[in-house]
């Protein structure tokens, strides 16, 4: 996927597909420095680097490994990424 950064507190992109939530619980997290989380509205994924505030909007999918935030932070508009998921 690739990644453009937004508003200097975390990464976005689009996804394939719409992910559903409907069967979810209700979102609502705030934006933590390393949090995997989808935008509702928009439907695009959000990697955070940065604090942000709560947001009844965010979907909170899990948590990139220590240390990877400060990587995403650094990376250029543009830059193409491959994320795998670990159990």
């Amino acid at each position: 996927m690739r990644l453009t950064d937004f508003h200097g507190e975390e990464k976005i992109s689009n996804l394939p597909r719409r992910l559903s939530n409907e069967d979810q619980v209700r979102p609502g997290t705030p934006g933590l420095p390393g949090d995997l989380t989808v935008y509702v509205p928009w439907g695009n994924l959000a990697i955070f680097y940065r604090d942000f505030t709560y947001s009844d909007e965010l979907f909170r999918l899990g948590r990139l490994e220590p240390g990877a935030a400060e990587v995403i932070a650094e990376l250029a508009d543009g830059t193409t990424v491959t994320i795998d998921t670990i159990a």
